[in-house]
């Protein structure tokens, strides 16, 4: 018997405005640009006055050839080619007096590599994806999770972390062997499985790290010989083998030279000499959009006589027009909001530039100051640099949790990792610090931490055990 029930719910649902809207918050200055293009492409409506366009400083304007000069004056002046190509490796003020030697990235070897695998045209992009989120070193620091909404929000393919993961694990048996890993255990695993399996050592050796490889970064090897049934001699025949290995898939070793790599900023901040704090966007594009005026009125006073298709399509294209000069504006608003927020909580290390001055912030910290989402504030700080008096910043590095110090201060742990990493470069190689060692001379600064606490930064910052980095001063 057929019968009808109402029932009532609560469903979120988000518009696909909302969603654009997300991933314009998302772009950083070049990919703005680009969607920008895009949209005067495709929207007659939509038009730019390139000369109301200004750039916030001029440091990083290079400087405008003058009109009159032409092929005649450049083409035949007596500066040999070879100094000219020095601009794309060094600064002007550093170009060497020899000829450099060409060289490729190891990205493009693994993406040539990667063309030899039986993948599928989807796969073999994702992988060339991946392979441009490797470090300099060949981790994969990402997390797949994070990756996956990447290519979703800005590249419209929806993929999986799983199907992210069966990428992954094509690249890492590509040369140089332990690419792709994400961390040095992960490097040192797929070295290991590289080689003879058969081996005792080589089991052996894989046998530690996969189950205990906590205990041989707290250094307890009693406590491994007697978890895999073997001597003193054994155990030193097995560390052997794992200081033989590489920490790092890609050494940096190259013999030519690296592309100089340019950052443009999201932000410009200046500091005076009182001391105050100015922020401004590095390129603000909502006063330089507008729509056509003459297009529009003809939209708005279009009589029953006219093309019933033409005047739809210059309707929706008048409100795709005035909802993007609305959206740009808004991100904009938004992104001067969040920075100065983020200014707001880290003024005295914005003056300086000391690590040691950097205070505790989260997501939720800005996004309650602010007053918005906390989503909204992750999408604007994500691949958002800000230029500063003592560098560039990832906008994303500012945000740090704390410990509470000796005086009762909470401290970012930026500043922890900051000192660890400056106890050990100081330290006796032949004799480095234990992490109870560096308990205590961080005691003495005032920063009272746990030994978990030392080996779980020391860990974060790639640092090898003291008896592991004995072995391989």
């Amino acid at each position: 018997m057929l019968s009808q029930i109402q029932t009532q719910k609560q469903q979120l649902k988000i518009l696909p405005q909302q969603i654009q809207m997300l991933n314009i918050f998302h772009l950083n200055v070049l990919e703005l640009d680009q969607r920008i293009s895009d949209e005067l492409d495709e929207n007659p409506l939509l038009e730019m006055n390139e000369e109301e366009e200004t750039v916030a400083v001029e440091k990083f304007a290079k400087e405008n050839a003058q009109d009159y000069e032409d092929w005649e004056e450049h083409g035949y002046d007596d500066v040999p080619d070879y100094k000219l190509e020095y601009e794309n490796y060094f600064n002007s003020e550093s170009i060497p007096n020899v000829p450099i030697k060409s060289f490729s990235d190891y990205r493009e070897g693994l993406k040539d590599q990667i063309r030899y695998m039986d993948l599928s045209e989807k796969h073999l992009n994702l992988a060339d994806y991946i392979i441009d989120c490797l470090n300099c070193n060949g981790f994969l620091l990402q997390d797949l999770e994070d990756m996956a909404d990447d290519l979703s929000f800005k590249h419209g393919v929806i993929v999986e972390a799983d199907e992210l993961q069966e990428v992954v694990n094509h690249i890492q048996k590509l040369d140089p062997v332990g690419v792709g890993a994400k961390n040095t255990r992960e490097c040192l695993l797929l070295q290991l499985h590289h080689l003879n399996k058969k081996g005792p050592d080589v089991k052996m050796a894989i046998k530690l790290l996969e189950n205990h490889y906590a205990d041989l970064s707290h250094r307890n090897m009693e406590k491994i010989m007697e978890a895999l049934s073997i001597d003193e001699d054994e155990l030193k025949i097995v560390l052997r083998l794992l200081a033989s290995l590489k920490l790092k898939p890609v050494l940096e070793e190259f013999e030519g030279t690296t592309v100089n790599n340019n950052i443009i900023p999201d932000f410009i901040l200046t500091v005076d000499d009182d001391g105050d704090i100015e922020v401004n966007l590095y390129r603000s594009r909502s006063s330089s959009l507008y729509i056509n005026q003459s297009l529009m009125e003809t939209v708005q006073f279009a009589g029953a006589t006219r093309d019933k298709q033409a005047t739809q399509y210059l309707k929706s294209k008048l409100s795709s027009a005035q909802w993007f000069v609305n959206a740009i504006k808004q991100r904009e608003g938004t992104m001067m909001q969040i920075m100065k927020a983020i200014v707001d909580l880290q003024r005295e290390y914005f003056k300086t530039g000391d690590v040691s001055l950097l205070k505790p912030m989260i997501l939720k910290n800005i996004a309650d100051k602010v007053g918005v989402d906390i989503s909204t504030v992750s999408r604007v700080t994500s691949n958002k640099y800000v230029d500063t008096p003592f560098g560039i910043i990832l906008l994303k590095n500012l945000f740090t949790e704390g410990i509470i110090n000796k005086e009762g201060e909470v401290i970012s742990n930026r500043v922890i990792q900051s000192a660890i990493e400056a106890v050990i470069e100081k330290e006796d190689k032949l004799n480095p610090y234990t992490d109870q060692q560096l308990v205590s001379i961080l005691a003495n600064k005032g920063i009272n931490v746990a030994r978990r606490t030392i080996a779980k930064y020391r860990e974060q910052l790639q640092i090898p055990v003291a008896q592991l980095r004995r072995m391989w001063a």
